[in-house]
């Protein structure tokens, strides 16, 4: 990544910061919490017992990837949005015997990692990592300008949008997609309220550490001094939204700075970190439609805890 790209997420993170730490309701967007750090502990948190979603959703790619490769045809990029470690991706990449993979991530360096690990498993891809908030405008490479794509998007990554947020980010993927574009999405469902909150409030405290890394990152890049002691982890349900939400309690009052600015908060308030909204079926076919794709066909797991779906842009029959 070159120094004016990072110099740009650093300017977009200190400009987030302020926004949100400035409202009445603090809140720090979600997709800050991936620095390299918060990458690690995620990943982490990717094999806790309770983290049910990455094993469940592993499952049906393992399962269902060499259907979608049959439904969307061969010889496609892959972009995939998130890209994280690419734990998932050999198996679908393979699946769909992907021309090139183009994986995107906020976390430079973690990229960087993933990149040149997956290179090594698959020697024969064409990878070119692109280090950007997928949230916004994306120029894909040059060499795959005008090719056919498919997007995939798992770890229902979409949940953390509001529902009109995502309908934006899936229109946006359509666009970058190009003409006649595939998408993979993996989506988390509606269940059990004390399942999902566990998920997200693990007993080895690893939610914990990575909600509260993200106030390690404001005063290691943006020269806060946040009193990390003075804020605990929270993870509620909320029905009435159909989502969990992660805060970051404060213990007692407290004053700090961050990003040149001064903030308060009072014992008991709130940073909001995080929305993870789970959905139901009918409401994912809904969340396609609004933003202009055409539900192909989807796929859960024995119990219905997590789905994945593949949609098509501009076209395509629904099967059974």
């Amino acid at each position: 990544m070159t120094s004016s790209t990072e110099t740009l997420l650093k300017d977009d993170f200190a400009d987030a910061v302020i926004e949100g730490l400035s409202q009445r309701r603090k809140v720090i967007p979600a997709r800050y919490f991936y620095d390299r750090k918060g990458s690690e502990l995620f990943e982490a948190i990717t094999a806790l017992p309770e983290y049910y979603p990455t094993r469940t959703e592993t499952a049906l790619l393992d399962a269902h990837a060499p259907e979608i490769g049959r439904i969307a045809g061969p010889g496609k990029v892959v972009v995939e949005f998130g890209s994280g470690s690419s734990m998932k991706t050999p198996v679908f990449v393979e699946a769909v015997r992907a021309a090139a993979y183009v994986p995107i991530d906020i976390s430079a360096d973690f990229l960087r990692d993933a990149a040149a690990g997956l290179s090594r498993a698959l020697p024969d891809l064409d990878i070119l990592p692109v280090a950007a908030d997928f949230t916004k405008p994306i120029a894909l490479p040059r060499s795959v300008e005008g090719r056919s794509m498919i997007g995939f998007f798992p770890g229902s990554t979409i949940g953390n949008l509001s529902h009109a947020a995502a309908v934006d980010l899936l229109r946006a993927f359509r666009i970058t997609l190009g003409a006649d574009p595939w998408l993979a999405i993996g989506i988390d469902l509606r269940k059990n309220p004390r399942l999902i909150e566990a998920a997200y409030d693990d007993a080895a405290g690893v939610t914990a550490a990575f909600n509260l890394n993200l106030l390690a990152r404001v005063n290691r890049e943006l020269g806060g001094d946040i009193p990390l002691d003075a804020f605990e982890h929270h993870a509620v349900w909320n029905d009435d939204l159909g989502r969990i939400e992660m805060h970051l309690a404060a213990t007692r009052d407290v004053r700090f700075h961050a990003a040149g600015e001064t903030f308060f908060l009072r014992d008991g308030e709130t940073i909001h970190t995080e929305n993870s909204h789970k959905y139901m079926i009918e409401e994912t076919r809904l969340l396609a439609r609004a933003a202009g794709w055409q539900p192909i066909r989807y796929w859960t797991d024995a119990r219905d805890l997590f789905s994945l779906h593949l949609w098509r842009g501009g076209g395509g029959a629904m099967e059974p």
